[in-house]
């Protein structure tokens, strides 16, 4: 069976992507292989104390988050023109920074010269962004071909610095697109996350920039392609990717270099600020480097395509989890495919290693607990399933889905009884509940979809259990999860922002609410234990059908 590109389904049925201002305020915290076969406001205490009495959950708000959210907005980020290939691109040296650190762009271009605008990305009275800083004009340089690394196919570039700016205290924490804007008219992203290393917040949200890197085609090669005499094939795909180099699918703009956080992500961070969500912002690198992080907040908040987990994410996610820090997982398909991040020339943890096939990897032989083969295969064998309780099953489809417990926590006031259906929630990946693989059996089901995949007959699980004194675990079972949260109604250009869907929206985004009260308020197992339901859908001993897995 030939092999089906997952990114092609996920770009054409997900969202469609295609000088500092006058009294900017600085930000200080509140107190405070071929793929396998088959299938109240925030306290600073750690999310792992015991509460003093009885805690009634409220949606857990800042103020610095409204605050920020109510300051002038401006549509000025979107990119105008038509993007010409090559002719404006650039990436930074880092995928996130804090206050103190300089960040270095990269930037090749055919235009004269170009200045830099960025822009925190959020709410803003629907406009999505606000210019924090602007940069002087620069000359414009075409800066010399990539590299290509025999053996692993890697694609690098070793350019010249063009600008470098430090991050300031007027830099508040959050997601950020860099727009380089061209003399000639040409423009393009380069995104970073602002982080602060210091915050308590209750909710942590994470760009999972591994993923949009496994995916990026920058020059003809990702994980999942490289060039061939015929075209593109698997055969030739990289087997370390490199952050040194813009973000593109092949010769068309992905996302006009935003690449997957626009449609995977953002809408969610919309939401998230409207509502004045206490906020943290970081990367999953920051959590491969960092796995104590998780422990400094209550809810861990996983997008909609989150697939690409080094093994200090995988350990300390679970220990995290265990102390009693809850997660969202808010897509299908995440902690798939297992990586090792390792230096570049331009600093530490620029390079994606992830062979997806046990016997080429050399640390198999030495190291198996970390070869990049898949999490599930041997000699890993470890499904994600111990985390997320769900399980990846394959792509694609594009189905309703099913309520089947109206009753449940998270579904409160959604608007949903039982067997009441939203067309088109689940897609192009999906998750279930899998008896095959070891994980937990305390797990509740609220969402059991039916589906047909290349034409085979299965079911999609939006599932949560909590783990014995420990956090609770919300998953979707569907990537298309977080696009449909997008509410189009603001001035943002639709197609970044889509429409909301009638019937679909409003109780997605209520039932999305109820996960960050319930969980952003302390863990899981006190608040919200789970009750078992699965075997009224699934009997001990037995699986459901799994169909092939695209590339």
């Amino acid at each position: 069976m030939a092999r089906i590109s997952r990114r092609r389904f996920l770009l054409g049925s997900a969202a469609t992507v295609a000088a500092a201002s006058a009294g900017a305020i600085a930000y200080a915290e509140s107190e405070g292989s071929a793929p396998p076969t088959r299938r109240r406001p925030s306290s600073n205490a750690p999310p792992s104390t015991a509460p003093k009495g009885p805690i009634e959950p409220e949606l857990p708000t800042a103020g610095w988050v409204a605050a920020e959210n109510r300051r002038p907005g401006s549509i000025g980020w979107v990119v105008t023109g038509t993007p010409v290939p090559h002719a404006m691109e650039g990436y930074a040296d880092r995928v996130s920074a804090t206050v103190g650190d300089t960040v270095t762009l990269y930037v090749n271009t055919t235009q004269p010269t170009f200045h830099v605008e960025a822009y925190r990305m959020g709410w803003y009275q629907g406009l999505g962004g606000r210019l924090i800083w602007q940069s002087a004009d620069v000359p414009g340089r075409v800066q010399p071909p990539p590299k290509l690394t025999p053996g692993t196919n890697m694609v690098e570039c070793a350019w010249a610095p063009s600008l470098r700016f430090g991050v300031t205290s007027a830099w508040p924490p959050g997601n950020y697109l860099l727009k380089l804007s061209g003399s000639a008219g040409q423009q393009q992203y380069v995104p970073i996350t602002i982080r602060d290393d210091r915050s308590r917040a209750a909710v942590a949200v994470v760009n999972a920039v591994t993923t949009w890197q496994a995916y990026n085609l920058w020059h003809g090669y990702s994980l999942y392609y490289g060039v061939s005499g015929s075209g593109q094939a698997y055969s030739t795909r990289s087997r370390v990717v490199s952050f040194d180099r813009p973000y593109g699918l092949a010769a068309v703009d992905w996302a006009n270099g935003a690449a997957d956080w626009m449609g995977n992500e953002f809408p969610f961070l919309m939401l998230a600020e409207r509502l004045g969500l206490d906020l943290a912002y970081w990367t999953d690198v920051d959590l491969a480097v960092d796995p104590g992080r998780a422990t400094r907040h209550r809810l861990i908040v996983s997008l909609a395509h989150d697939e690409y987990w080094s093994k200090s994410m995988f350990d300390g996610a679970l220990a995290a989890r265990d102390a009693g820090v809850n997660f969202a997982f808010l897509g299908a398909n995440a902690c798939f495919r297992h990586i090792r991040l390792e230096p570049s020339p331009t600093g530490p943890d620029r390079h994606i290693v992830c062979y997806k096939d046990a016997s080429e990897d050399p640390l198999t032989a030495t190291d198996p607990s970390d070869s990049t083969a898949d999490w599930p295969s041997p000699p890993v064998n470890r499904p994600e399933s111990l985390l997320i309780g769900n399980m990846y099953q394959s792509n694609p489809v594009d189905a309703a889905l099913v309520c089947v417990s109206a009753s449940a926590w998270g579904m409160a006031d959604a608007g949903l009884a039982d067997g009441d259906s939203l067309p088109h929630v689940v897609g192009s990946e999906y998750d279930a509940f899998d008896l095959s693989v070891p994980g937990p059996r305390n797990l509740e089901i609220w969402a059991h979809s039916p589906l047909t995949v290349r034409g085979t007959h299965a079911f999609s699980d939006m599932t949560y259990y909590s783990a014995p004194g420990g956090g609770g675990v919300f998953a979707t079972g569907t990537n298309w999860w977080v696009s449909k949260l997008a509410d189009g109604s603001a001035p943002v250009p639709s197609p970044l922002v889509p429409a909301a869907i009638p019937g679909v929206t409003a109780a997605l985004t209520q039932i999305t609410k109820n996960v960050l009260t319930t969980l952003g308020s302390g863990p899981g197992d006190k608040l919200a234990p789970s009750a078992p339901n699965w075997s009224r859908f699934y009997s001990e001993g037995s699986a459901g059908p799994r169909a092939v897995q695209g590339a």
